[in-house]
């Protein structure tokens, strides 16, 4: 796996000699080994050229632009390299046959909600009573086989996560008001942090499908558009539970996110400079933290988890193995 830098300071990207190099406004240079560096993601304001740019491409480094709040904006990844014409015909199939399309929705959902329900079965072990919730997303779930379209199919999706996140205010020792989920703009500390760390892990998707051979635009579950990756909101739905959701869990009742990480407007609440970067370093260190796979027989990040569930996609549209989304055994 390769390196990544996050990039806060305003400032110059440039290449120079054999490397590329962040100039930033108060002085500081910062050299990103070219033949370690992997992706970039960029929150400041930064100058580049098509030097840099080329640089960049000739040697497979993506960046990922986010805007003053954090948002995702958009990602420069080099020319296609890794395509293939045998399996992007038999991508847009799946998508084009309304049944083979719902088979792999329903598998991407069935493993969402079983991600969900153990992560409300881990803190009612220690002493939180959700078993009343867990009940009814066992009942959701068990619907989710009969459905016989997409959009029904999100229709259960959505009252899980109706039931799941009315147990955050259980989870979370903060005393933060969180009953449902507000996306533009997030009105409070969880729909925040929310909103935050969903931009940080469609982007790390976005990469990881860009090593494969799959088009980011043909998707399942959620509608192929003319302006995004749709497949990685796919791919993202299954990880979002272990990756995003258990850390805000942790860093909020960890007390290591506070208020004064936020600032506030009469409709709006953000994560400031100083907050971001709390959580882009905790981001960072769980997207690499590993785990032993039960298949590979070997430790492997989250980060590797996810192109897995790529690699394990293009062998269900090729004929060659029947996908199952991946789920939590630990």
């Amino acid at each position: 796996m390769g390196e990544t830098f996050y990039l806060f300071s305003n400032g110059d990207i440039r290449r120079r000699d054999n490397n590329l190099e962040y100039c930033t406004d108060s002085g500081i240079n910062k050299n990103m080994k070219i033949e370690t560096l992997d992706e970039i993601f960029l929150f400041g304001e930064a100058n580049l050229n098509t030097k840099a740019l080329n640089f960049m491409s000739q040697n497979n480094v993506s960046m990922h632009v986010f805007n003053y709040y954090g948002f995702y904006s958009g990602s420069f990844f080099p020319r296609d390299k890794t395509g293939s014409g045998f399996i992007l015909v038999n991508q847009v199939e799946h998508y084009n046959h309304g049944d083979r399309r719902l088979i792999i929705a329903k598998k991407i959902i069935d493993a969402a909600s079983h991600n969900i329900y153990r992560n409300l079965r881990y803190y009612n072990s220690r002493d939180i009573d959700l078993s009343d919730e867990m009940n009814q997303i066992e009942f959701l779930r068990r619907g989710i086989k009969n459905v016989t379209s997409v959009q029904e199919l999100m229709g259960v999706e959505g009252n899980i996560r109706k039931v799941y996140y009315s147990t955050w205010d259980k989870i979370i020792k903060q005393d933060i008001d969180f009953d449902k989920r507000v996306k533009n703009p997030p009105d409070n500390m969880i729909n925040s942090l929310i909103s935050f760390l969903n931009s940080m892990i469609y982007s790390v998707a976005l990469s990881e499908i860009y090593k494969t051979n799959l088009s980011p635009y043909i998707s399942y579950l959620h509608e192929p558009g003319t302006r995004r990756f749709s497949l990685s909101l796919d791919i993202t739905e299954i990880f979002k539970p272990l990756i995003v959701d258990r850390m805000i869990f942790s860093i909020l009742n960890k007390n290591q996110i506070t208020e004064k990480d936020f600032e506030k407007g009469s409709n709006f609440v953000y994560l400031n400079d100083k907050g971001r970067k709390k959580i882009v370093k905790e981001f960072d260190d769980r997207i690499n933290k590993t785990v032993k796979h039960k298949d590979l027989k070997r430790n492997v990040s989250y980060r590797y988890l996810i192109r897995v569930e790529c690699y394990k996609l293009i062998k269900h549209i090729t004929g060659e193995k029947e996908y199952d989304g991946f789920k939590i055994w630990w």
